[in-house]
């Protein structure tokens, strides 16, 4: 995911994305994102028109007007790995983490990773246990190992009682 539509900007169809990508100038070489529609992803041709103040703006689809980029408010944009910018050194992606089996140091598992979290200056991960849910931020001397080839996250069981938080 890279990006969600807010609102619509203008009378011309022209819509206002708040981007979650690296580095917003990539939009610009995106002519085509996707939605996702009941488990698959579609296509939406997308022209940029400008990247200001923290915000891109451009023509989703066939829109044309305020009421067609209605239809698109709140909706998640995508990008296809091929054009996503390769992450930076000891990061992944989101979605290669999304279902990896959390363990600690001694073998046990904690959980699986459904989601991730971004409303601050470090992520949360939200795992799904087997008596809930169990949130915590993804600090590592609370994860010291993710290696999203083997599905696994090591989780140190001592810090994580520390910051976690447990929903029943």
């Amino acid at each position: 995911m890279i990006g969600t539509v807010l609102k619509p900007q203008g009378i011309h169809g022209e819509c206002k994305i708040k981007s979650y990508a690296s580095d917003m100038d990539l939009f610009a070489d995106w002519d085509t994102l996707y939605l996702e529609e009941n488990g698959s992803f579609q296509p939406l041709p997308c022209r940029v028109t400008r990247i200001r103040d923290g915000f891109v703006y451009a023509v989703l689809g066939q829109c044309s007007s305020p009421d067609d980029v209605e239809k698109l408010r709140g909706r998640e944009l995508y990008v296809d790995r091929a054009h996503a910018a390769p992450p930076e050194e000891n990061a992944v992606y989101i979605a290669d983490l999304i279902g990896c089996e959390a363990r600690d140091l001694t073998g046990n598992t904690v959980g699986v990773l459904t989601d991730v979290l971004q409303h601050g200056p470090v992520d949360t991960w939200v795992f799904r246990t087997k008596t809930g849910s169990l949130m915590a931020p993804a600090l590592l001397r609370v994860f010291p190992a993710v290696d999203p080839e083997n599905r696994l996250i090591t989780v140190d069981a001592e810090r994580l009682q520390e910051v976690a938080v447990v929903e029943d």
